[in-house]
């Protein structure tokens, strides 16, 4: 027997003594269908829900009943999803494609609500939420004549977040640069004091460029590797060794 029978078939009409054998067994089966649907569905509405909502013996009538109680709550479930798009940016912290995929799919779920937003629009949007330091990168998407589908847009962040961390002198020159100014200049003169004197004995030792301690190299790093690993971004022993020359 198909259990969802009662809320694909309208229900037969109420067998009689002069019903045949073939029409009561109808009967029987929907009618356990239509028990056994409605059993299901109330089960799996809370009982504060359940109870603004109209009672029915037909299961396909008390669905109906469901739907129309949550018309209005389904426009401002948009609303907040909405705001959210507008509000949403990326922290810098978690994976870019966790990000772009959030935003995704937020831009379904409005467009099962018959609010549609065209994927050329959602890459507008979701580049607009990127970092101010991925300024180069949104001017290089800009400077494009092709458009990118979602698919080549996750493509390229992921492949932009691997090359801050294979190049983290390149990712970090500007903030870097920044400190070191104003923290050697006071009142506008530069601050000889802090500059090595000739002679005077400066680390050679082992520097990593990711936690700013001496004593081991960025591929050692634990802190490193950790943060690799939260981001699904492959470890590459390689990372900080020098090329050799031919």
């Amino acid at each position: 027997m198909d259990l969802d029978q009662a809320l694909r078939i309208d229900p037969p009409d109420v067998p009689n003594v002069e019903s045949t054998v073939e029409q009561k067994r109808s009967y029987e089966q929907w009618e356990r269908s239509n028990r056994m649907c409605l059993m299901v569905v109330k089960n799996s509405i809370s009982v504060a829900i359940r109870g603004v909502i109209p009672d029915s013996e037909n299961a396909k009538t008390y669905l109906e009943y469901v739907e129309e109680q949550f018309k209005g709550t389904s426009k401002a479930h948009a609303s907040t999803l909405i705001l959210k798009m507008l509000t949403n940016k990326y922290d810098g912290v978690s994976a870019i494609r966790e990000h772009i995929m959030k935003m995704s799919y937020m831009c379904n779920k409005l467009k099962s609500m018959d609010m549609e937003i065209s994927e050329g629009f959602l890459i507008h949007f979701i580049m607009t939420s990127l970092l101010a330091s991925d300024g180069p990168f949104k001017i290089n998407y800009n400077t494009q004549k092709e458009k990118w589908t979602m698919s080549e847009l996750i493509a390229m962040c992921v492949q932009e977040e691997r090359l801050k961390v294979e190049k983290p002198d390149v990712a970090h020159f500007t903030t870097t640069n920044s400190k070191k100014r104003k923290g050697n200049r006071q009142g506008g003169k530069c601050n000889i004091s802090k500059v090595p004197k000739i002679g005077e004995n400066v680390s050679s030792g082992p520097y990593c460029k990711f936690c700013r301690f001496n004593g081991h190299y960025q591929r050692e790093c634990p802190k490193f590797k950790a943060w690799l690993t939260k981001k699904g971004i492959p470890f590459n022993p390689d990372i900080g060794k020098k090329a050799k020359s031919d």
